[in-house]
């Protein structure tokens, strides 16, 4: 059997925000929360803030809870110019908290002309919402809305054809953007979403460089990075804007992302407990709950990762790789049944649960489309040298049972997985399934996952690395710790007939000798009557221990076969005649 990794929730990152600048609304320039809002204490009667102050701050919430204040006291002053423009305030710092429900219903309120003549970007803004609601269709409609043409606009409809799937719209899209940052940076941000990391990368760096004030940029550089796996290179660029906003959510997010691939899960929760410390409550961020669930192998998986499956892809592979590794194949499945794989992680996995369905439940069609994702994986030009893609090739050859070439692949990658399970239990039994048992041990042997290394699989194929290796007395030891089941009963077959192959003739006639009491089947006789008479001529050849004999003789005994006393005759008279004891 193919060990599809299932135990570890490490084979897959951990969810990232999306750099998705350019989609907010024209405003103002997103750059990062930092709370605020805080009165000084004074003598004198503290200043209430005004908006402006709460907005150069960043502060929504505040922000936020005075527009509405003022909204519902009737409130009206040279800042809100009427109740169009608090509303329009209203929606812009509901958008900036991520509470999008509010902006739509402030947005839909206003585009009813119940306070007078709707202001002509509205839909676009509404489109804006739409599209962090997930209902791209509706914010396609919306943006249809505005007749005239605008960059904002064809910002929009970008990302809404590529979330729709719809290509030849958005290379029309694509073709009107212009050399501006909003556009640079939207452009950068599809192929972050299609995982063209290296062009993001060019372009985020090139901004970055003509727009050195710009901080943000250094987080979306940094993303990247991580993205191609520059765990290091990321964290040092991280470290630029953490030093102007050391309680970034998002900036201190991708930082524990980055320790949990280069260190522990441990380490990456560490980072993590510095936002509570800032003030942050972690159970408040979907982003944060989901990553807490990676970062504690999977924790709480069934309480988190379903509500958010329709909100973060990750969260949908996440709990795949969580039933995978408690034995819940079918469910893997269903999750997995209709999703139509766009990246490598993706069709990695669909391989995975195909591969256990079809070797759990015998179905040859699973395995095939098994065979398929492995090969698209390992095969692509942008994965074929990556260690997953050199995975891939190597599940996709142990399927079609090709074992050279899998030791040709996981040879290749054998330095980074050395403490790897599923990479230990995949490399042994190639190794062991092409006659190299020596090399087959010594993987078998560091598997360290007592489930692993109790399932008759992994018990058989060691057992046949030590007949091999001439340890028969190993393989015995492995069947002696197992519960009668059929399973032993297999492994005595193994160890009976391998034993016997090599020479090992003491030990085949103690697995024959017990076949033989389990099921009295005369092929088991023979058997031992073979394997004693091995013994025997070992013994006087001098290549066995004389005591050898005794355990025979001690065999026989439970033997009510005729053919036995003219056996039993025969070594008595040797012993007696070349002085050895054997009573």
């Amino acid at each position: 059997y193919l060990k599809q990794g299932k135990g570890k929730e490490s084979n897959y990152p951990p969810s990232r925000p999306t750099p998705r600048r350019t989609m907010m609304m024209s405003r103002g320039t997103r750059k990062q929360s930092v709370v605020g809002g805080r009165r000084s204490s004074t003598k004198s009667a503290p200043k209430v803030p005004s908006l402006q102050d709460f907005l150069g701050k960043r502060d929504f919430t505040g922000a936020l809870a005075l527009l509405e204040f003022k909204r519902r006291n009737g409130g009206d002053d040279e800042e809100t110019e009427g109740e169009v423009q608090t509303l329009m305030w209203i929606g812009y710092c509901a958008f900036h908290l991520g509470k999008y429900e509010r902006a739509q219903e402030v947005y839909t309120e206003l585009m009813t002309g119940n306070h007078g003549k709707c202001p002509p970007e509205v839909p676009l803004y509404l489109a804006c919402v739409y599209y962090y609601m997930q209902m791209y269709s509706e914010a396609q409609d919306a943006a249809a809305e505005i007749s005239k043409d605008s960059a904002l606009k064809n910002r929009v409809l970008f990302h809404v054809c590529h979330k729709l799937g719809d290509e030849h719209k958005l290379m029309q899209h694509h073709q009107k953007l212009s050399d501006t940052n909003e556009d640079q940076l939207s452009l950068a941000a599809i192929h972050y979403l299609r995982g063209h990391f290296q062009e993001a990368t060019d372009i985020y760096k090139r901004l970055l460089l003509e727009n050195r004030e710009d901080l943000a940029l250094n987080v979306y550089v940094a993303m990247c990075y991580y993205k191609l796996d520059y765990y290091d290179v990321s964290l040092e660029i991280l470290a630029v804007y953490l030093q102007t906003y050391p309680d970034s959510a998002v900036a201190i997010n991708l930082k524990a992302c980055n320790h949990f691939r280069l260190y522990n899960g441990k380490a990456a929760e560490a980072e993590l407990k510095v936002l509570a410390e800032h003030g942050h409550v972690l159970q408040a961020n979907d982003l944060i709950r989901h990553n807490m669930v990676v970062f504690s192998n999977g924790d709480q998986a069934l309480q988190v990762l379903p509500s958010l499956l329709d909100f973060i892809p990750e969260a949908r592979l996440n709990l795949v790789i969580y039933y995978l590794r408690n034995d819940g194949v079918e469910e893997a499945d269903n999750l997995l049944k209709d999703l139509e794989p766009s990246t490598p992680q993706e069709y990695i996995l669909k391989g995975v649960v195909n591969a256990c369905m079809g070797q759990s439940m015998g179905m040859k069609e699973n395995l095939k489309n098994a065979q398929k994702f492995f090969q698209l994986v390992g095969a692509s030009a942008s994965e074929c040298d990556t260690i997953p893609g050199r995975q891939c090739m190597a599940s996709c050859f142990f399927l079609l049972k090709q074992f050279e070439d899998v030791n040709i692949y996981l040879n290749s990658i054998k330095q980074y997985m050395y403490a790897d399970d599923d990479f230990n239990w995949n490399y042994g039994i190639s190794l062991a399934a092409t006659g190299n048992y020596k090399r087959a041990e010594e993987a078998l042997l560091l598997v360290q996952n007592e489930a692993y290394k109790a399932e008759y699989c992994y018990i058989s194929w060691l057992a046949r690395c030590y007949i091999m290796n001439n340890n028969p007395r190993n393989a015995w030891e492995l069947y002696l710790k197992m519960d009668t089941s059929n399973e032993s009963f297999n492994l005595l077959q193994l160890i009976a007939n391998d034993c016997y192959r090599m020479g090992s003739f003491l030990y085949a006639a103690k697995a024959f000798d017990v076949l033989e009491r389990l099921d009295p089947d005369p092929e088991y006789w023979e058997g031992k009557r073979g394997a004693f008479a091995g013994v025997f001529q070992a013994v006087v050849a001098g290549k066995a221990a004389k005591e050898d004999l005794r355990d025979v003789l001690a065999m026989v005994k439970h033997t009510g076969n005729p053919q036995v006393e003219y056996m039993t005759r025969v070594i008595r008279k040797w012993a007696k005649e070349a002085n050895v004891k054997i009573s």
